[in-house]
């Protein structure tokens, strides 16, 4: 699933992981549309006159382009060809859409720009009308040559049973957002395309969700073909067992994903300077460096690449990846998400806002859990604050009314006067619970380490009456916004318990040290920052970490027992090491300096202190 709207069409080019693999032929990796339909025409070879072929695929995947690989496919041997988009076997469209109508609420005094929803879990057979289907089946089983079914849910588990041949299109989270926005897309059994930003909508709560998990299944029983479709220009395309041989050899790296970045209202300049990101960008506002639903992971092997999206990796290395109590405790999920907020020289804050806890996520949206936040500072120019909690004295009566009053009239709030500032310098780590009031002020990047929520439940209270990027007045959530509101988080207690909360050492020796800069009962990961001149050893202890290098130019992540497993670490890189790795040690590359290096970790689930 993907909540954003706006990634910027850019491919980090040092955003890879270059990899061995002893006795590998990258010849299995296939480039280009050619060798697709080669290997579909060895395929359909193998199987003689009948072959029946199930073309699933992610979001947006290009099917129709792909149907017409696999007939050009059947025309080489001669075979007769016939193809069936499962479009055709849809529900008819007002059906489906008073199906999703309380899924996709049309609640504009709630949610004035219809931005929110429920997960819908109906799987494709719940889009799908049973009737359409069994005549299909029937129809295509004696049918003479090959018989394409194509499109999303091909590979659904009433359908999956009758092929011969099962092929899997993938698309990265950020291609499939750029696809909508081309415009002409269709949400998967209506017969009119949405406005783009409901399409997003119902992408994220229904069309998304449903291949996400249909994925995680093929990616789990199996299938014989993986296709990355991002580019239909630049296919790479592979068996099955190819896609689990380089995904499990992967997983024994210390690893970094490739990054989505976003220009907004309030985007700054250090990352894109820093980064070298295109000259055309307007601004950096979000860097999207390890957010799970929102980035992939690329492989090189001897100079060949190959790019999947982070879920497919996940779902297909599992464990190993997370370890043991975290697949189980978090059902698959990755449950941690980063990012870097950039308002640095930009021209105002970040929005007043805050965020809901999983009661209220549950039974509203049917999401997977609270979404809870923190901030680590990590630059900073004049004068940079961050808005955190309210004044002791603030009169939040006042406040909602002022921000009410704001969004119907379009005036302005003092909400200087209401919410507690903590100023900021490098090192400050401030955690934010979900219901606390925050915001990230001008002249600063911070480090953003957020809770399991898939998507992005911000409810703004007030935007400073901005226009975004589009011309339009930014969107308020103060309805959603006051119900998950916490009124306690007031100066004092912020101050005293989430800013720089608990700090300790855990550990230290000679020339290194490992430090608790942030925790706090409601959040289920630890902060940590180590400091070292030369070098820090540890150890994951089946339970994944993620290394930020938030001071310092380059370090050297390897595994104790086999050191040719590393990753070269730069400024601000964020790399995952597997729970699998078990003892590592950082390297500083740069001698005579000082490395800071921040570090996330799940706490363990018995303890909550």
């Amino acid at each position: 699933m993907s909540f954003m709207f706006n990634p910027y069409p850019y491919n980090d080019p040092n955003a890879v992981n270059h990899i061995t693999i002893d006795g590998f032929d990258t010849e299995r990796i296939l480039k280009g549309s050619q060798a697709l339909a080669d290997l579909i025409t060895n395929h359909m070879a193998r199987h003689g006159g009948h072959c029946i072929i199930g073309l699933d695929g992610y979001t947006t995947a290009p099917f129709a382009y792909l149907a017409g690989l696999v007939g050009e496919a059947a025309a080489v041997i001669g075979l007769p060809f016939s193809s069936y988009c499962t479009n055709t076997l849809c529900r008819p469209s007002d059906d489906i859409d008073n199906m999703l109508s309380e899924y996709l609420p049309m609640d504009r005094e709630k949610d004035p720009v219809l931005l929110y929803g429920k997960v819908y879990e109906g799987g494709y057979e719940g889009l799908f009308d049973p009737d359409k289907s069994t005549a299909l089946r029937k129809k295509i089983k004696e049918a003479p040559g090959v018989t394409l079914i194509y499109g999303c849910g091909a590979l659904c588990d009433s359908m999956r049973d009758i092929y011969t041949l099962k092929i899997f299109a993938d698309i990265t989270p950020k291609q499939a957002v750029l696809n909508v926005k081309k415009g002409g897309y269709l949400n998967l059994g209506r017969a009119e395309p949405l406005p783009f930003k409901l399409a997003m909508r119902r992408n994220y709560y229904v069309d998304f969700d449903t291949a996400f998990k249909l994925r995680k299944k093929l990616l789990s029983e199996g299938f014989d073909i993986y296709v990355n479709a991002d580019d239909t220009e630049a296919l790479t395309s592979m068996d099955y067992n190819t896609l689990k041989t380089i995904l499990n050899r992967l997983v024994d790296y210390p690893f970094r994903c490739r990054p989505v970045y976003l220009e907004g209202v309030w985007g700054g300049y250090f990352v894109k300077g820093l980064r070298r990101l295109p000259e055309e960008m307007r601004n950096c506002a979000w860097v999207f460096d390890l957010i799970p639903m929102e980035v992939s992971v690329v492989a090189v092997i001897d100079g060949v690449e190959a790019e999947f999206p982070y879920y497919t990796f996940i779902n297909t290395v599992g464990v190993k990846l997370l370890g043991h109590d975290c697949e189980k405790r978090f059902n698959g999920y990755f449950p941690i998400r980063f990012n870097y907020d950039d308002t640095f020289h930009a021209s105002g804050n970040m929005s007043i806002q805050l965020h809901p806890g999983e009661a209220f996520l549950r039974e509203n949206s049917n999401e997977l859990g609270r979404q809870d936040e923190s901030y680590y500072i990590v630059a900073t120019a004049q004068e940079a604050k961050t808005y955190l909690g309210f004044k002791n004295d603030a009169d939040i009566d006042g406040f909602i009314s002022d921000i009410r009053r704001s969004e119907t009239e379009r005036k302005p709030v003092d909400y200087q006067s209401y919410i507690n500032a903590v100023k900021s310098e490098p090192g400050v780590q401030v955690m934010i619970p979900a219901g606390t009031i925050h915001a990230s002020g001008r002249n600063q990047l911070i480090l953003e380490i957020g809770s399991l929520t898939i998507g992005s439940y911000t409810y703004k209270m007030y935007d400073y009456l901005r226009l975004d990027l589009d011309g339009k007045p930014r969107p308020i959530h103060s309805y959603y916004g006051t119900m998950n509101l916490n009124r306690d988080m007031r100066a004092d207690y912020v101050n005293e318990n989430l800013v720089n909360g608990r700090k300790r050492t855990l550990r230290s020796g000679d020339g290194w040290e490992e430090f608790v800069v942030g925790e706090c009962d409601q959040l289920y990961f630890s902060l940590r920052n180590e400091r070292f001149t030369e070098s820090i050893e540890d150890d994951t202890k089946d339970s994944f970490h993620v290394l930020t290098l938030v001071d310092g130019e380059e370090v050297e992540v390897r595994s104790k027992s086999d050191p040719s497993l590393s990753f070269t670490q730069k400024f601000l890189d964020m790399v995952v090491v597997p729970a699998s790795m078990g003892e590592y040690e950082v390297i500083n590359k740069k001698p005579g300096t000082v490395v800071t290096m921040h570090k996330t970790l799940l706490k363990p689930a018995c303890d909550n202190k």
